[in-house]
């Protein structure tokens, strides 16, 4: 259990060290919006990432995702596993802000392991 919580924290720290800034966060139902934000440098936001991580016991095995119809099958199966198994979640999504804007080049850099769906 306790590996298991290390290693959803380090996941999570991975995939918040890829954000300029978290504008947003929300945890038990109690919400931070930062004041500040990076100003639009102009381009209009074509990408957005989200990212779900999921701690629950026992084993469960999600597709390799190649397109949306396997999105489609992982989110399924990450929905029916029980409430009781499951120890926590995470949804996290860059940018947040409208604001914000997230280059290719950014895309390409923090998330070369992508697909486009």
């Amino acid at each position: 259990m306790e590996d298991g919580e290390k290693r959803f924290n380090q996941l999570s720290i991975e995939e918040r060290g890829k954000f300029g800034e978290e504008t947003l966060v929300n945890v038990n139902s109690i919400k931070r919006q930062s004041t500040s934000s990076k100003r639009s440098n102009g381009f209009s936001n074509e990408y957005i990432v989200i990212t779900v991580l999921v701690a629950a016991e026992g084993v469960y095995k999600l597709p390799s995702i190649n397109g949306s119809g396997d999105l489609k099958e992982a989110l399924q199966k990450l929905g029916s596993i029980s409430a009781n198994k499951i120890l926590a979640v995470e949804v996290l999504w860059t940018p947040q802000n409208e604001n914000d804007t997230l280059s290719e080049r950014e895309l390409l850099e923090d998330y070369p392991l992508l697909r486009p769906l």
